[in-house]
Formats: C-alpha cells, sequence, structure tokens
C-alpha cells in the first residue's frame, strides 16, 4: 500500500486532525505510547510497516493527543541489522508526513564513550557519524537522493528541548552519535577509533531515519538513554539484557522532557 492509502486509512480510525509531531520510541520507552490519548494500530494492519521483531520494542503505531499535541507515536522500530535493510524504516516515516506531521523525535539506547554521560543519563544528538556504510536513500533514483545533512538534528528543536529538559530537572547533555551496523556490540578497538573520530556515544539504529526523515523535509531531533559505557570502558559485559535493564532509568527523564517540551508547542 502507498503512503497516501495508509494515511486515509489511519485517519478512518484515528480522526482526520493532522498529526503535528511523530515519535519514534526506543528500547524502554514503549510505555510512553499508552500515555497517548488514541488510538492503536498495530503494524500488522498497516502494509509496509516493519515487524520490529527486537524485544524491548512493540509493534504499534498510536495516533492522538499528548500534552495537547497532535502525536503519531511509533512504539518500536525496525533495525537495520534485522533483514540487512537500511530503509526498512521509510515506509512509516511516509506515512507521517502524510499525515501532516512537520517534526519527529527519535530515541534510542547507546553506549557512552565519555565518563561525564554515564549509564541511566541522557544525550541529545548534535549530530552523527555512520561508521555503517549503509545509506537508506541507495536505489532513489530522484534528485531529492542528494540530501544535505549540515544542521539535519534541528538547532532550534535541540535549543528546546534542552529547555524542556532544564524546566524538567533532567540533565541533558549534547554529543555526536555513531552508527554501527549491529547487531554484535563494537569492540574495543571500534570504540577507541570512534573516540579519535569525535563521537561521543554509539549504537545500532536511528541515523537512517534521521537521513530518510531530511529527505521527507520533516525536522528532526534524536535522544539517546545511555545504557552502559561502550566496549573496553568499563568491566561490565555488554548484553542486551542489560540494555533493556538500564533503559527504563533513561526513559523516565526522556518522558519528563518530551512531555515539558510538548507543553510549549
Amino acid at each position: 500500500m502507498t503512503a497516501e492509502t495508509l494515511a486515509a486509512y489511519i485517519r478512518n480510525k484515528a480522526g482526520h486532525a493532522p498529526v503535528r509531531v511523530g515519535l519514534v520510541l526506543g528500547s524502554g520507552l514503549s510505555h510512553l505510547a499508552d500515555a497517548v490519548d488514541g488510538v492503536t494500530i498495530p503494524y500488522a494492519d498497516l502494509g509496509g510497516f516493519p515487524h520490529a521483531g527486537v524485544s524491548g520494542h512493540s509493534p504499534k503505531l498510536v495516533i492522538g493527543d499528548l500534552e495537547g499535541v497532535r502525536v503519531a507515536v511509533f512504539a518500536g522500530r525496525a533495525h537495520f541489522y534485522e533483514d540487512g535493510d537500511a530503509a526498512v524504516m521509510r515506509r512509516p516515516l511516509e506515512v507521517l508526513k502524510a499525515l501532516g506531521a512537520d517534526t519527529l523525535i527519535l530515541t534510542n539506547a547507546a553506549g557512552s564513550l565519555r565518563e561525564d554521560i554515564p549509564p541511566g543519563e541522557l544525550m541529545l544528538l548534535s549530530d552523527h557519524i555512520a561508521f555503517c556504510s549503509a545509506n537508506p536513500l541507495v536505489g532513489e533514483h530522484s534528485e531529492a537522493r542528494f540530501v544535505p545533512m549540515d544542521d539535519a538534528h534541528d538547532p532550534a528543536i535541540r535549543a528546546a528541548l534542552t529547555d524542556a529538559a532544564t524546566r524538567a530537572g533532567v540533565t541533558l547533555k549534547e554529543g555526536v552519535y555513531g552508527w554501527f551496523s549491529g547487531p554484535s556490540f563494537e569492540t574495543p578497538a571500534e570504540i577507541r577509533m570512534a573516540k579519535i573520530c569525535g563521537a561521543d556515544a554509539v549504537g545500532m539504529s536511528t541515523v537512517p531515519e534521521v537521513i530518510l526523515a531530511r529527505f521527507l523535509g520533516l525536522r528532526v531531533a534524536a535522544i539517546s538513554t545511555i545504557t552502559n559505557m561502550g566496549a573496553g570502558l568499563s568491566d561490565e559485559a555488554l548484553s542486551h539484557e542489560q540494555t533493556k535493564a538500564v533503559a527504563p532509568l533513561g526513559a523516565v527523564k526522556i518522558e519528563a522532557t518530551l512531555r515539558e517540551w510538548l507543553r510549549t508547542l
């Protein structure tokens, strides 16, 4: 189904008021979808949507109101490492655009490369580095594929989120996010390389969605929940179970920040 067909289907179920903001929820944040006063639609009912087959993600779309703002909440995402498709989130973001949204907020779980951003804290993405060479616009034949990526992480939204975090009593430091393909965690040597290249945290998502969102003309910002230190930076063994265990600590802070930000829109 096309994005317009899917958008029409969603409007028939959730109402015709335009969506203003899209939220993609990372590990530990699925509960935020339940806070939305609206309608829930399983991804399985939306042709072209991913299955979101990673534990800690919930494959459903929620359309409704959160802090007085009409939002579309993607309670789960699919990752490049699941099927080797960097553009796996393209159809959901095309539908978001068709529903009227102009802004996308992405969240994720990440490993920190900075001692001053330890597990349980948040990092607002100021920029990103694609250590994984895949690009979701490979195969796109229109001239629009040549997307400028300067200020891809919208400065005005970042400033507003920082102010919102301050009002909510949340520490929100900025940093550069490095995208590795996964699903294996990075080696200590890769972490050392990432630090030399300027990364402040690493993860396995978000960058393809930023590229796709900018391609679609959406404004973007992203926040990482820090769930661990990068390989070689602590004695703790890395695992997905650890990610799921620590993610809720940061999720509480992301929710408080996003709610405060939404109240200002």
